[in-house]
Order: C-alpha cells, then structure tokens, then sequence
C-alpha cells in the first residue's frame, strides 16, 4: 500500500484504530468496500459498546479495551486523529512495515478521478471560522462547496457521498495532518501557530513540523501569515509543485504577492497583472464580522485561498458579508448601561485570548478554567494596559491571578471560588461593578472548560443568560 490509489480492498486485512466520530465512518466505509475490518478501542464503557454492536451487526469484528496489540494478518491500520503517534500498536505496526493513516488520509486516497480540489486551512487558532468564511466566498462565486474536515461534513462523506462539489473548504487539525502523509491540496494556509498540543506532539517542532505538511505538494499558492514567521519557514521548508507561490497576508499595508488592508479595505497584491504596481480592492474592514483585528486576518486568509482558486473580487465582498460566525466567537451578547458584553468562550487557550484582548480599549476580562498546561505572562504582561478589572473563575484561576500580581499589579482583581450553576451569574455581576460605561465585560477565558461545564458552548450559554438576568 504505497503511495498511489488503492483499487481493490476486496479481503485487504484493516484495522481501525479507535471508535469515536472517525472510527466508526472508517469502519463502515472499508467494509463496504470489501475489507476484512477488526475495530480495536482502549475503552469498554456503554457509548463504546452501543458503537461495537451497531458495528458487529454488519461484520466488522470489535475488539474493546485492547487498543496495544497488532491484529494478526494487519495490512493497514487507519486511526482516529486523537491517538497519539507513541501507542504501542503504531510501534508494533512500524516494526511489521504496516503503514499508519488517518480518516483524512483515507478520505484523500478514495477520491474519485477528477474529484473536487482542496483548500485547506491549518493553524492553532481561528481554522473554522476561516474554511467558513471561505465557503461562503466559494458559494458567493456560484461554486458548488463545503466546509468539510474538522467541522461539518465529514471528509469521507463529501468524497463519497451522492453530492457532486467543485472545490472544498477542508479544516484540517495538526493531529489529522500528522496521519497524511500523501494528501496534496490545490492551496493552503497556516493561520498562525502558537504552543498547543504539546503533550500529543512531544515538541513545539513536531507541532509545527505537523502543520506545515498542509504545504506539501501545493499547485498554487502557500499562504502564510505575515506577522507570523513561524508559518513562512514553514512555507520555505515544503516541497511544492513548480509555478506554487508564496502569498502572505498582513494586517498593514501589503507588498507584492501579498493581501493586506488599506485606510479600511481588503486589498490584493497577489493574484493580480503586475503585482509591483496594482492592487485590487476586495472589501471593506466593516464587511468582516466582527471587525476585531484577528478576525480580519481570517477574512484574509480566506480571500487569499479564494483568488488562488480564481474567484472574482465581487464575490469575496459578497461571502464576507454573507457570512455569519459561530457562536461563542466573539459574540456580541448585550449593551447594559454603557458597558459592551462580549461572548469568547471559544478562546479556550492563552493564543486566542490574546486576538481576542487586543480587540478592545477598555475591558473587565473575565478569565478561568482548565490550563492544560498554559502559563498567562506573556497574556497579562500584552494586555494589560488594556484590563480595568478581572473576574476569575474556575480550577486554575490561580495561575492567572498570580501572572496578574506579577504584570499588572494596579489592576482590581475578583477571584471567584465557586464551581457552581451560579457562579458565572455572580462573575457577571461582579464584572459589571467593575466596569464603566465605554468598557467592554469580555468572557474569554484562556482555558478549557470542562472543570466547571460541560464544553465551551455551555460556558458561553451561562454567560449569555447571565448578561440577559442582567439587563433585565
């Protein structure tokens, strides 16, 4: 099972590593294909074992709480993206010569000849929002598309579902993207990269060696994040197709073969005639929602995969306009008394907490949660001529408080310890002594959720309702 398209899985021995959201689309793909399909899971818990019988019922067999061992007769293992490359079954399948992909690996190798192209956006922060942005650009130029990968439809179901595209917007996370190895996209982009993930990925070079195989084999264009030089050396190391350029965009003003912003537009250097001269003007900053300045190099990112791929000017301002962000992105909640409340539960690490401080003046941050491993210095030491006060909440709150004592020593801070339904009403209402009108109460946390909800969209909702007791 080299490099090229597998034809025939007729009998082809594949084990699928892991159930789960990947697994069990894996699965029901290669037995339908005609392969002997074994299931192998380190859980055995009820969701694990209603999965197995649903599975068992068609002829895959399912082995629960043994994920170590290698089935005998193995010929491929697909995995699911979460599972780390240190398993003991991918040793085992690396001394048997057994090669290892993932659902997008397979999704890639069981396209049809002639199938749609893939634009594919990678980075630590801001990925969905960009492939969204970038559908809805695509669609506005009258493309059959979808926002496929890490959100939405499925890789394996857009490849081979009924559904005919003419290009796809593919989200694609550092874990998928280290299962890969042969996908070749039409254009990518890396967003930004900033320490996440490190305990899967062993190293902030594996991290960033991972993110960067979205460039490898790109036709078109590579593009990478100006401010961002981790994600051009990236660009410099892959290995492209002749003709593949280098598109950057920036915030400020661009140079050639860049997309940046000029007195308030979206302007192209780089997928026009002669680029040392002219720019051409895509949309203005207000048609991004929000306008916050990350969100803007988002909208950017996504114009730049748009033209790569030859859509017109008129249709980036279109699908920017059309677009509308998920929520718990910062989401504008309510205005109560002069005082602006504003829903980032999706900033779940320090990265997109910083995106999201540097968008405001004035701002009451309410702040807390689960650290996976996070330090907040270099958070605080940024923002804080910005904070008017911090409300924090949640398991590790110490560890924010204190990088506040060290860096902004002057700003009033409310340390919450409680873990209750109630507590994000009493943060609310603490934040919102703190404030003054013109201020912005912003919940982006820099931490996960799950010590006190059950995700980030549930902290999100508690701050919504919060904010609604509020101004009633």
């Amino acid at each position: 099972m080299g490099s090229g398209q597998v034809t025939d899985w007729q009998g082809k021995h594949v084990t699928v590593a892991g159930l789960g959201v990947s697994g069990v689309p894996a699965a029901k793909v290669l037995h339908g294909l005609g392969a002997k399909v074994t299931v192998v899971n380190d859980g055995d818990d009820a969701r694990a074992r209603e999965q197995a019988a649903e599975l068992e019922a068609l002829g895959v067999t399912v082995r629960l709480g043994d994920g170590a061992t290698l089935p005998e007769g193995t010929e491929l293992i697909v995995t699911a993206p979460g599972w780390k490359p240190d398993k003991p079954l991918f040793a085992a399948a690396d001394e048997a010569g057994v090669p290892v992909w993932g659902d997008v690996e397979l999704a890639w190798r069981l396209r049809k000849p002639g199938a749609a192209p893939w634009l594919a956006v990678t980075g630590t922060n801001g990925k969905t929002t960009t492939v969204q942005m970038l559908a809805s650009i695509l669609k506005a130029a009258g493309l059959r598309t979808a926002a496929v990968g890490n959100i939405g439809v499925s890789l394996l179901d857009a490849v081979l579902g009924g559904e005919e595209y003419d290009v796809l917007a593919v989200e694609l996370s550092s874990y998928q993207l280290h299962w890969a190895p042969s996908l070749r996209a039409h254009s990518a982009a890396v967003l930004n990269l900033a320490p996440d993930h490190l305990d899967w990925h062993g190293s902030m070079e594996a991290y960033a060696a991972d993110k960067g195989r979205i460039y490898e084999g790109n036709q078109v264009a590579c593009v990478y994040n100006v401010a961002d030089g981790a994600t051009e050396d990236l660009v410099r190391a892959a290995d492209v197709e002749e003709g593949c350029r280098a598109v950057g965009f920036t915030l400020g003003t661009p140079g050639p073969s860049q997309l940046g912003v000029v007195e308030g537009i979206l302007v192209d250097r780089a997928f026009v005639e002669n680029r040392q001269r002219n720019a051409q003007e895509l949309a203005e900053v207000s048609d991004v929602r929000p306008p916050a300045p990350h969100n803007i190099a988002n909208a950017l990112a996504a114009a730049a995969l748009a033209r790569a791929y030859g859509v017109p000017a008129g249709a980036v301002r279109d699908g920017l306009r059309a677009f509308t962000p998920d929520a718990h992105r910062i989401a504008h909640v309510a205005d109560v008394d002069g005082v602006a409340y504003i829903d980032d539960s999706k900033a779940t690490n320090t990265h997109a907490t910083e995106a999201s401080l540097a968008a405001y003046e004035s701002i009451v941050w309410i702040a807390g949660g689960l650290a996976k491993g996070a330090t907040f210095d270099e958070l605080v030491a940024g923002a804080a001529k910005r904070l008017r006060g911090a409300v924090l909440i949640g398991r590790d709150r110490a560890l924010i408080r204190e990088a506040l004592a060290r860096h902004a020593p002057e700003v009033p801070v409310v340390d919450l310890d409680r873990t209750d339904t109630g507590a994000m009403l009493e943060a609310v209402r603490e934040a919102r002594r703190l404030a003054r009108p013109g201020d912005t109460v912003l919940l982006a946390p820099a931490c996960a959720s799950m010590d006190m909800f059950t995700n980030y969209n549930q902290r999100g909702d508690a701050f919504a309702q919060a904010v609604r007791e509020l101004g009633a």
